[in-house]
């Protein structure tokens, strides 16, 4: 009588767990278990157990320091300069050495009384050197700011198309002829127009020349190129029978003084007509 009753409770087991497998993996178990080998029936299930999963990869855990992390916008660069202007009311500092719109120092104030100046002045606050201690601010006007924006623009944008300045070198003899010495000439006027350095050297061909003619040819080459070339490094002799020097392009400043040199220079002229 046991004996049955536990058969009884096995076969019940069997036909609840077919249904269930049944139901949650769409298997027809019922119908085909009894027309098939446990093996087969294993596999049934291990295949309908693939189509009801689905893997999602997801990422374990994360640090602090990715947790805290903020996605950097599109076109911001990493090591870009920062904008010059106002910082608004928020200090982040307790103390600051304060200057004031004129450039006068107001020695170490406390942000309170800095707020408090900017209020009563009409006036924006500005960081100049902020890693010192304390750091550098400036009370400033909005004119001011602007005005010094438009500096650092005109300033950055001038070298940036300056570039990298290279240095050019040519060595002749002191008794190069004509013909060579105009083509030499023209090939540093070249390199001078692109604002490059040249540095130029003199052989001395005959003992008896002596250095004084290779230094004189340095100022006839100076000479052919008015308003444009002076000496970066002034002629000297580094070596027996052999001297060297160094142009580059003149500054509009010098340029300038230059006409003006040369224009007095002609006025002082003994016999010249007014």
């Amino acid at each position: 009588m046991a004996a049955l009753c536990l058969r009884k409770l096995i076969h019940q087991a069997t036909r609840n767990e077919r249904s269930c497998i049944n139901k949650y993996l769409d298997i027809p178990l019922v119908q085909t278990m009894q027309k098939t080998t446990f093996s087969q029936a294993l596999m049934m299930v291990m295949a309908g157990a693939k189509r009801r999963l689905m893997f999602v990869p997801t990422k374990s855990f994360c640090t602090t320091e990715e947790a805290e992390k903020k996605p950097e916008g599109k076109g911001k660069k990493p090591n870009a300069p920062k904008t010059f202007g106002s910082i608004g009311r928020k200090i982040p500092q307790r103390i600051l050495h304060v200057i004031s719109e004129n450039g006068d120092s107001l020695g170490n104030m406390h942000r309170g009384d800095v707020i408090r100046l900017m209020n009563e002045r009409d006036l924006k606050l500005v960081p100049l050197r902020e890693n010192e201690e304390p750091p550098v601010y400036r009370l400033m006007t909005g004119k001011q700011i602007y005005e010094e924006q438009l500096k650092r623009r005109e300033k950055q944008k001038a070298s940036s198309k300056a570039g990298p300045v290279q240095l050019k070198e040519l060595t002749f003899s002191a008794a190069i002829a004509k013909h060579d010495l105009e083509t030499k000439i023209r090939q540093i006027q070249q390199w001078i127009d692109k604002k490059h350095h040249v540095r130029i050297s003199v052989q001395q061909q005959n003992v008896a020349d002596g250095p004084e003619k290779m230094l004189a040819l340095f100022d006839q080459i100076v000479e052919t190129m008015p308003e444009k070339a002076t000496y970066l490094s002034q002629p000297r002799v580094i070596k027996e029978g052999k001297s060297t020097c160094v142009l580059r392009q003149m500054s509009d400043k010098e340029a300038s003084e230059y006409r003006k040199m040369e224009k007095e220079k002609r006025h002082s002229e003994p016999g010249e007509r007014k």
